[in-house]
């Protein structure tokens, strides 16, 4: 079975923060050699979250699995996102399709958030000894 992630963020006016959602693609297409990876934004960029999932049955998607780029389980995940997979579903019955649970609160967050605070405290002492 041809199974397909479309990865799915808020979308920006910003560049830079759109950029993020294809990096992890690109990440995920290395990680899972064997899926279809494709984007989508919810709203303001492209592709949107129906196109994503269009492009995912074209490209020969059994199976597609909406994983959200979020970290709380708020509107645009638990009511949005299921008015577009019922919405594709209702347009393509034959493919499977679910939305996967937001980042959240998970304790490798806590890890990643860590490493995070370490690296803006290292920036703001390399900040601060260039003007001081």
């Amino acid at each position: 079975m041809q199974t397909a992630i479309l990865l799915v963020a808020h979308g920006s006016r910003r560049d830079e923060a759109n950029d993020d959602l294809l990096k992890l693609a690109e990440m995920f297409t290395k990680a899972t050699t064997d899926e279809i990876v494709e984007v989508g934004f919810l709203e303001i960029a492209h592709p949107s979250i129906p196109e994503g999932l269009q492009t995912c049955a074209e490209r020969g998607a059994e199976s597609i699995s909406i994983l959200p780029f979020f970290l709380s389980p708020g509107d645009h995940v638990t009511r949005d996102l299921a008015n577009f997979r019922d919405r594709f579903l209702a347009q393509s019955p034959q493919i499977a399709c679910h939305v996967c649970p937001p980042i959240g609160l998970h304790s490798k967050l806590v890890e990643l958030m860590l490493l995070r605070l370490g690296e803006g405290r290292q920036l703001a002492t390399e900040v601060a000894g260039e003007t001081g």
